[in-house]
C-alpha cells in the first residue's frame, strides 16, 4: 500500500505575505486546483498548524504537504488476473468479477489496473496526470462484470486504441443470461443519463428533449439470443458505444434485465452472486496494423449457473 509522504519547504524571506493556496502552489510548482484540493483536504500545514483556507503565509513561515500517494496505480503483481495476450504494443486480460477495473483516487488498490502494472510496469507511464491511475488501460468493465480488458504499453499505441474506441472501430462482444425468452434479436439505439432519482443507475432517454436537459450519452446496443432455457435467455450482445451501465439498462428498459441484477430489477438465481454479464470478444486493429480478435469462454461461475437453469 503506498503511503503520503510528507513534504517540506520555507516560504522566501523576501516575499510578501501570500494565501495559501496561491502560496502552495508556487512553492510545490502544483496546479491552483491541487493545490486548493490539499489544504481542503487538511494535507497543508504552516509552522506545523493546519491551514485553513483563508490562511496567509508570512514570509520565512515553513509549509508543510503531506502528499498523497502518486497518480501511478500501485504495483500489485500478486492479483489474480489471466493474461490472454501481451506483446510490445498491448495486454489483453481477463479480468475476474468483483476486481474494479482501475482506482477511483489514488493509493487505491485491488485492481485490475495495480495487477497489470505489477506486471507490466511501463503501463504507469503511458499517460500522465490523473488519468494515470488506469495503468494504460483503454477502456473499462464493471466491477462485477467479467472478461476482456485492453491496455497499452506505449503511448501511441494507448492514442491508436483509444482513437478506434472513440470512432467505434473496436469489435465489443458479450454474453448475458436475460430474463424471458427472447426468440429473435434487435437493436437499441437510445442514449443514457444518469438517473436523477438514483446515482447508481442510469435510465434510457426516448424524450429528446429531457436527454439534452439531463446530458444523455449516445448508446447503441445489439442483441442476438442463442439458447433458451426455462424461462431465460442466453444473449450475444454487441455494443458499439461503451456508456456506463449500457447493456444492463438497455435490456432491463426493453423487459429483459439480466439475471443477477438487482440494481436494475433482475431476478435473482440460486448460487448467481453478480449480474450474469462476460466481455467474451474484443477486436480491434492492431499498433502493428493487423486486425486481431481475442475471445474468452464463460468463467466457472456462469458456466455453473447456465448448466443449471
Amino acid at each position: 500500500m503506498p503511503d503520503s509522504k510528507l513534504d517540506q519547504r520555507v516560504f522566501p524571506a523576501d516575499s510578501e505575505p501570500e494565501r495559501l493556496d496561491k502560496a502552495v502552489a508556487r512553492l510545490f510548482q502544483v496546479s491552483r486546483a491541487r493545490a486548493m484540493d490539499w489544504v481542503a483536504e487538511g494535507r497543508v500545514r504552516i509552522d506545523g498548524k493546519r491551514g485553513p483556507k483563508s490562511a496567509v503565509v508570512a514570509p520565512g513561515a515553513l509549509v508543510s504537504v503531506e502528499l498523497p500517494p502518486p497518480d501511478a496505480p500501485f504495483p500489485q503483481p500478486d492479483l489474480a488476473i489471466r493474461i490472454v495476450h501481451a506483446d510490445a504494443h498491448v495486454v489483453v486480460a481477463d479480468k475476474p468479477a468483483g476486481m474494479p477495473s482501475h482506482p477511483l483516487k489514488p493509493g487505491e488498490t485491488g485492481t485490475a489496473a495495480n495487477a497489470l502494472v505489477g506486471r507490466f510496469p511501463e503501463l504507469a507511464e503511458v499517460v500522465q496526470g490523473p488519468a494515470q491511475r488506469e495503468g494504460g488501460l483503454v477502456h473499462r468493465l464493471d466491477t462485477d462484470t467479467s472478461g476482456l480488458l485492453l491496455a497499452a504499453r506505449t503511448p501511441a499505441a494507448h492514442a491508436s486504441l483509444r482513437a478506434q474506441f472513440t470512432s467505434k472501430q473496436v469489435e465489443k462482444g458479450y454474453l448475458a443470461l436475460v430474463a424471458g425468452e427472447l426468440h429473435a434479436g434487435g437493436e437499441i439505439d437510445l442514449p443514457l443519463a444518469h438517473d436523477p432519482h438514483d446515482d447508481r443507475r442510469v435510465r434510457p432517454a426516448s424524450d429528446p428533449t429531457w436527454a439534452l436537459e439531463h446530458g444523455a450519452r449516445p448508446a447503441h446496443t445489439r442483441f442476438t439470443p442463442l439458447e433458451r432455457r426455462n424461462g431465460f435467455t442466453l444473449v450475444e450482445v454487441e455494443i458499439t458505444t461503451g456508456v456506463l451501465h449500457q447493456i444492463r439498462a438497455h435490456l432491463a428498459f426493453i423487459g429483459h434485465p439480466l439475471a443477477g441484477d438487482g440494481l436494475y430489477e433482475g431476478p435473482s438465481l440460486p448460487g448467481l452472486e453478480r449480474h450474469f454479464l462476460h466481455s467474451a470478444r474484443l477486436g480491434f486493429a492492431h499498433p502493428d496494423g493487423a486486425r486481431v480478435r481475442y475471445e474468452s469462454a464463460l468463467p466457472p461461475d456462469l458456466e455453473r449457473i447456465w448448466s443449471a437453469v
